[in-house]
């Protein structure tokens, strides 16, 4: 099935529907459970899928197109299209799997024997340590050791160091802000300054993407903020933070008073952040602030694995 059906389903059942996607949804196809293994002895029709051990399983769900009435470079949910193969599947042999559904030993029904399968967790753009995993950040200063008065440019360099695809990905909704702030002894900020990376969409009349500065696998932006310091300006602090969102406050409150939303799920966090004091202590603090990228995290024991 490559596009939604509108045709009456006299089997629907409201209840099955909250539980989203399930096992039916990947593995169940005329009445057969296809699977990745070509051993199986189970009571019910099995058959091996070999598309199950490719990044070609995730393409159907991921690849969406919603109709002549989109004018997307790619679907809403694109992150197939977004796919970067050559290094991070030809040269580190890493599929969408590799990721999402990284391997586990264990039984895979009740009384049966432990045998290597794939989490079915599919952890992604919810879950903080993925997001975290994804992301490296660099803080650099023209200046190292500010004195009253200095001038002082910081340089925030972003990276998308460990997704195979553009950050953010997924629902267009989603979106990285970058911020600088400038806070005196008493937490008072002086400045500020706000960056948004993610993708700027028009939903009527036509859905329409007006603009796409995300991430492509591999790459890095650069964020710069300058500040004048004063001739007063002991215990003047830069606050550099990275936040991800999931969706806008805006459109939270839209899903709790027009779809009855009940969770209190975050919808925001924060992916980096860090302090730098505006006087001589401000180059030990850059040596020792900068992550390490994620892609050196992965060699260093990540859960990211080639398949």
């Amino acid at each position: 099935m490559e596009k939604a059906t509108q045709e009456p389903n006299p089997q629907y059942d409201p209840e099955y529907q909250k539980e989203s996607v399930t096992c039916a949804a990947c593995h169940v196809r005329d009445g057969v459970i296809y699977g990745p293994f070509e051993d199986s002895a189970a009571p019910h029709p099995t058959k091996f899928d070999p598309n199950f051990r490719t990044a070609q399983l995730c393409y159907r769900c991921h690849n969406v197109v919603s109709g002549p009435a989109q004018f997307y470079n790619v679907g809403p949910c694109g992150t197939y299209a977004e796919y970067e193969g050559k290094y991070f599947m030809q040269e580190r042999g890493f599929i969408c799997q590799s990721c999402h559904m990284p391997e586990i030993d264990r039984p895979i029904a009740l009384n049966s024997p432990i045998r290597r399968g794939r989490q079915h967790l599919w952890r992604g753009g919810h879950d903080p340590d993925m997001v975290k995993r994804a992301v490296g950040v660099q803080v650099r200063a023209d200046t190292v050791s500010p004195k009253p008065g200095d001038r002082v440019g910081f340089t925030l360099t972003l990276i998308n160091a460990g997704a195979g695809h553009k950050i953010p990905t997924g629902d267009p909704d989603r979106y990285f802000t970058v911020e600088f702030s400038v806070e005196d002894q008493q937490g008072r900020i002086l400045d500020h300054q706000t960056s948004t990376m993610g993708r700027w969409i028009m939903w009527q009349p036509a859905i329409v993407e007006l603009y796409d500065n995300r991430l492509l696998p591999l790459a890095s932006r650069e964020y710069q903020f300058v500040y004048q310091l004063p001739p007063q300006a002991e215990g003047l602090k830069v606050k550099t933070r990275v936040q991800y969102h999931i969706l806008t406050d805006k459109q939270h409150e839209m899903l709790q008073t027009r779809y009855g939303l009940t969770g209190n799920d975050p919808y925001r966090f924060v992916v980096y952040e860090r302090e730098f004091p505006l006087s001589g202590a401000l180059a030990a603090v850059l040596n020792e602030g900068n992550q390490l990228s994620a892609v050196r995290r992965q060699q260093e024991g990540g859960s990211c694995k080639a398949s």
